[in-house]
């Protein structure tokens, strides 16, 4: 994930890439999960599709059925991807509950369930961004069952 007001803060509380977020996960999970669920240009782009993303697992399956236009763009189709994982992963932390960030040791957000698994769901958003495969709402469902 490439933030780079978070990048700096990182070098400033802790040279380790990942370990300051993972700190900041830690004393202030609802604050980073509210940093994470932003996704800007994902809002803004389903938006234009008159699609308003309300953070419910129906919404995952509204975007699964959107015409993959940002496809034709290769430069914001890796940002719309990161987008599409910490949106999956917003509305896992939202809906499934025991469900909660965490941070790899390279500073990658996943999303922890109950059960101790670990889905990384910013792959997941760049796979569905780049292929359409797996779809967010599958990827939800198998979350949520465990």
């Amino acid at each position: 994930m490439n933030i780079p007001f978070l990048d700096n803060w990182r070098r400033r509380h802790d040279g380790a890439r990942g370990t300051g977020l993972a700190a900041a996960v830690a004393a202030d999970p609802d604050g980073v999960a509210e940093l994470l669920a932003e996704c800007e240009l994902l809002r803004v782009r389903a938006g234009q599709r008159g699609l308003e993303l309300d953070d419910s697992p129906a919404s995952l399956a509204a975007l699964d059925q959107l015409p993959p236009r940002w496809r034709d763009d290769p430069e914001e189709l890796p940002w719309l991807g990161n987008d599409a994982g910490l949106y999956l992963g917003t509305v896992l932390v939202r809906n499934v509950p025991g469900a909660v960030w965490s941070i790899w040791p390279g500073g990658q957000p996943v999303v922890r369930l109950a059960s101790g698994r670990e889905i990384d769901v910013v792959e997941a958003g760049l796979d569905w961004a780049m292929a359409g495969s797996p779809e967010l709402s599958q990827v939800y469902s198998e979350s949520a069952e465990g």
